[in-house]
């Protein structure tokens, strides 16, 4: 596992306890993970951080596996609730998303497709494509976000039309369908 990869585990696990909950409850720390207290030094490549639990089996996992373990449903811990013109939308931080894409599919990638403001200026909107890949096969969801220019609620309009499409292009790929359904049922 790269240093890299571990920093995120470890920052996406110890930082919040209720990732930390979701990823136990979920299935992702398996029979094929080690705890440094069981060993007396890990193996190569390792963190030795004192009971932390790293798991091993996440990388290179057919893509049927890594998309079961997205389409699980997001703890109500980790949604977060906003006012839309008078109507409650529920939805899952972006941060949350990236630590949850980290754990669930550590090979994922994400890049920016398209900036286009709209012809009055009044708006701009992204794509962004989210690529997720298997040992088996590859996949990819893009999807739009649109941000109104005069929003100043938080950050710059780029940034959260940025956020709304890449969680928009995981929920494609099944994390947080769920939220998308909710009132239908």
């Amino acid at each position: 596992m790269s240093s890299s990869l571990r920093c995120l585990f470890r920052s996406s696990c110890s930082s919040n306890p209720c990732i930390r909950s979701f990823i136990r409850r979920s299935g992702l720390i398996r029979p094929s993970y080690y705890s440094s207290q069981s060993f007396s030094a890990p193996p190569y490549g390792a963190a030795s951080t004192e009971g932390e639990e790293i798991p091993t089996s996440g990388i290179s996992r057919p893509l049927s596996d890594i998309l079961k373990e997205l389409n699980k449903r997001v703890p109500d811990s980790l949604v977060k609730t906003r006012l839309e013109e008078g109507t409650s939308i529920k939805y899952i931080p972006w941060h949350i998303v990236n630590r949850i894409m980290n754990v669930h599919a550590p090979e994922w990638s994400g890049e920016v497709r398209s900036i286009t403001y709209s012809p009055d200026g009044k708006s701009v909107s992204v794509v962004y494509r989210v690529t997720l890949y298997g040992v088996d096969s590859e996949i990819f969801r893009e999807s739009t976000g649109t941000a109104s220019v005069d929003d100043t609620t938080y950050g710059d309009p780029v940034q959260k039309a940025e956020a709304m499409a890449f969680r928009r292009a995981c929920a494609r790929l099944g994390l947080g369908l769920h939220l998308y359904h909710e009132d239908a049922m």
